[in-house]
């Protein structure tokens, strides 16, 4: 699938499902203008639950591109192509991420989709929060941010575990709530992306913005350790 494939596909189901979505989900968006108009942008945030994704698209003015796993595009039947049509046409990229070799292949398609001159999304925390509370990032976001010089805008989604307890199941109408921050630049950190001190300074710095942003209380573990507890 092509960049201009998956614009096009985003217009159509922003057309066919972008009302009711909103009629849904009632989105709230504050600090839009935050976003660059253009050049690669990463978009870092809190996940809450499985719709954070699909109600991104309807407040941003720019396609956002998220990784996300590859069992949503490689299902059979017509159930699983209408699957793919969608994921793929909301900018889902799929990766592998339970493989030997996820974190590395998640790493690489962000860059590939920044060094384009796209927008990516990521959620640092890795993974959806157990219980709506903030979690360590990993520092993914900083490699990503120091490899491409691209800014990084936190936002906050506020409300999508009200309406979706768990992360899963069909969600209930109401308001979701995004904040987006001031963009972020590193570049007084160029070249130090093997730094692990650097990476986790950035990566920090990034979650302190998302947590002012969402108001959420601050857990210093990575939220797959909780779950694990």
């Amino acid at each position: 699938m092509t960049p201009e494939d998956s614009l096009s596909r985003l217009s159509l189901i922003k057309a066919v499902l972008g009302p009711f979505l909103r009629l849904m989900f009632r989105p709230h968006a504050e600090g839009v203008e935050n976003i660059p108009g253009s050049g690669p942008v990463i978009l870092a945030g809190n996940h809450l639950t499985f719709i954070d994704s699909m109600i991104m698209p309807l407040v941003c003015t720019r396609p956002v591109y998220f990784i996300g796993k590859d069992e949503y595009v490689t299902g059979k039947g017509l159930k699983g192509r209408a699957m793919a049509w969608f994921f793929s046409g909301v900018g889902m990229v799929p990766v592998d991420r339970d493989g030997a070799n996820g974190g590395v292949a998640a790493l690489m398609t962000g860059r590939r989709i920044l060094e384009s001159g796209r927008m990516f999304g990521i959620y640092p925390e890795g993974t959806r929060s157990p219980d709506g509370r903030l979690y360590r990032g990993h520092s993914g976001i900083a490699r990503l941010t120091l490899m491409t010089g691209a800014p990084v805008v936190p936002f906050a989604v506020i409300g999508t575990d009200k309406l979706q307890p768990g992360g899963s199941g069909l969600p209930r109408p109401g308001r979701v709530t995004l904040r987006f921050g001031e963009p972020m630049e590193f570049s007084r950190y160029e070249g130090m992306e093997r730094n692990r001190y650097v990476l986790r300074a950035v990566t920090d710095s990034v979650m302190t913005e998302v947590m002012r942003l969402s108001g959420q209380e601050y857990v210093d573990m990575y939220a797959s350790k909780a779950k694990a507890a």
